[in-house]
């Protein structure tokens, strides 16, 4: 049954997805980056799948409050015939990014991640944000 775009995941997938999405030779770049925050009682964990990425390929940095997540991936795949001809020979490189807001009060000490089998898990505790102290300023009354 043909449904309209708006019961996938995202509203644009007819017009910025791959043509031939679930067909044999689509990359599964659609897949990466796939999150899931699950709130925990003192903290959120993040786990990200990044499949066919590296460890080292995986970079995390916090900057003003925002945690930023970056993975590059370049894979090959190569057939070749009983000849030593080539069937098929595709290769995709890219690099991909995603940023979650977790407060300026969140340091990098604070934050804990562990990359296992294609996924990324982040512990990231939960603070309360302070109110600005208001620093009181005084006029002097001469008189």
């Amino acid at each position: 049954m043909l449904m309209p775009s708006i019961f996938r995941d995202d509203l644009f997938d007819d017009f910025f997805g791959v043509p031939f999405r679930g067909y044999k030779f689509d990359s599964g770049t659609h897949q990466m980056m796939r999150t899931d925050i699950k709130d925990l009682d003192s903290s959120y964990e993040v786990t990200m799948d990044l499949p066919g990425v590296k460890k080292e390929d995986v970079n995390a940095e916090l900057k003003d409050g925002y945690l930023t997540i970056n993975a590059t991936s370049d894979t090959q795949k190569e057939e070749r015939d009983e000849a030593g001809r080539y069937i098929r020979r595709e290769r995709y490189s890219g690099t991909c990014s995603r940023s979650f807001y977790v407060g300026e009060q969140i340091t990098q000490e604070d934050i804990k991640a562990r990359f296992e089998n294609g996924t990324l898990k982040l512990q990231i505790p939960k603070k309360e944000a302070r109110p600005a102290v208001e620093d009181k300023k005084y006029i002097a009354i001469e008189g």
